[in-house]
């Protein structure tokens, strides 16, 4: 018998703590990581790694959202470099990827599984 280990989950915020087309920076797991809460109305919530490899620096939850054609993406706030919000890659240095967290939204409780 296989035994799986089930998941954690940390409670971050109330989704209404972030406002659209904007992210936060929350501990989990002892990381730091960037949540992002996209679109008004049909809202989606991402989170990835805070840390920006190329800038050496904590400050991804503070990159603007937007997009690039069809993904979705936060610009880092210091050297612009693009992560796709849903698995972390960096469009201009793929080798500089972020990780991708597990996140849900229950009862307007944004949660991110670790």
């Amino acid at each position: 018998m296989i035994h799986q280990e089930k998941q954690r989950w940390t409670a971050v915020c109330p989704l209404d703590d972030i406002l659209p087309d904007t992210g936060v920076c929350a501990l989990v797991d002892n990381r730091h990581v960037a949540v992002f809460r996209v679109g008004n109305g049909e809202e989606k919530v991402f989170a990835i790694d805070n840390y920006d490899p190329n800038a050496q620096a904590s400050v991804l939850s503070r990159g603007l959202v937007g997009n690039l054609g069809d993904r979705l993406v936060v610009a880092s706030p210091i050297y612009k470099h693009h992560f796709d919000l849903e698995n972390g890659a960096c469009i201009e240095a793929p080798e500089k990827s972020v990780r991708a967290w597990p996140v849900r939204v229950e009862k307007r409780m944004v949660w991110v599984g670790c």
